[in-house]
């Protein structure tokens, strides 16, 4: 606070820091600098070159009534509005999912099948099965130019954020969104299919993180009895919806490699690549015919 009594910048941190603190919040210092710099259009740099910056008082109150938010559980990206993803900004909306740094791995598994693709056929032609934000598509479109994107999702809202973070990324020429329940309003094939599904097993949505279990679209989290409603469908229409020589990406749960991998052969298909996830769980599978 400033000798008048006024606000710093760095006084507005250290009080929201404080507040989610002693709430328990975890990550409390990321949370509230992500704040303070939201609703004052300042940077980790201005805070560390001019921590004495006086905030305007409106800035201050909005701060803390984000802070509020944030103590009653609701996701800091949420009151953000964003997330990072793979190098893009991503608008979220209610009807999608908050994209994770775990999903990364399936951009990065299945990346080479679409840099492969363009290398034969001077394009890639690429499904994302309830693309939500948009996520994966965008962020294969950002790493290869020559690709081309149908984000499909049963939620109007959903595509309607794709859209516009497809847009904002400079993007939209090159992804359409598709309202589609999976593969129902489709058309033609892919040289890649990918989808993070949902995939936790519907009696086990209640021990969910309050951050995810409240905040999530609970259709973009349940996978029913067993977690592999969605695989099911994916694994089915996968030969109907690819090209020769394409492949399947999925973003799976840490314990589900076993049945996923045994669900698609029985579809007739062969597991290419598995990758690992930051915490070393098994989370991205591709299948090829």
């Amino acid at each position: 606070m400033a000798e008048d009594g006024r606000t710093t910048l760095s006084g507005l941190i250290r009080a929201v820091q404080k507040i989610l603190t002693d709430a328990a919040i975890p990550e409390a210092a990321l949370d509230g600098r992500l704040i303070v710099e939201h609703v004052t259009a300042t940077t980790r740099t201005d805070a560390v070159a001019r921590p004495d910056r006086l905030v305007d008082p409106g800035h201050a109150a909005a701060a803390h009534a984000a802070v509020a938010r944030r103590v009653g559980g609701e996701p800091v990206h949420r009151i953000l509005g964003w997330r990072d993803f793979h190098g893009l900004r991503l608008s979220l909306s209610a009807e999608t999912l908050e994209p994770r740094q775990d999903t990364e791995a399936v951009v990065e598994a299945v990346l080479p099948s679409v840099l492969g693709a363009i290398e034969r056929f001077g394009t890639c032609r690429i499904l994302d099965l309830g693309t939500g934000t948009g996520a994966i598509a965008l962020a294969l479109l950002k790493e290869a130019r020559a690709a081309r994107a149908d984000g499909a999702d049963i939620s109007e809202e959903a595509l309607r954020t794709a859209v516009r973070n497809a847009t904002a990324a400079g993007l939209s020429g090159r992804f359409r969104p598709v309202l589609s329940d999976w593969y129902s309003a489709t058309e033609g094939r892919y040289h890649v299919i990918v989808s993070n599904p949902p995939y936790i097993r519907t009696q086990e949505l209640g021990a969910l993180q309050r951050e995810v279990r409240q905040w999530d679209p609970i259709r973009a989290l349940d996978g029913g009895t067993d977690g592999l409603k969605a695989f099911r469908t994916i694994a089915a229409g996968a030969s109907l919806h690819l090209e020769v020589g394409g492949r399947v990406a999925v973003e799976i749960g840490y314990d589900q490699k076993c049945d996923v991998v045994s669900l698609f052969g029985r579809a007739g298909f062969r597991l290419i690549e598995s990758k690992r996830d930051l915490p070393g769980q098994d989370r991205a599978l591709v299948f090829g015919r």
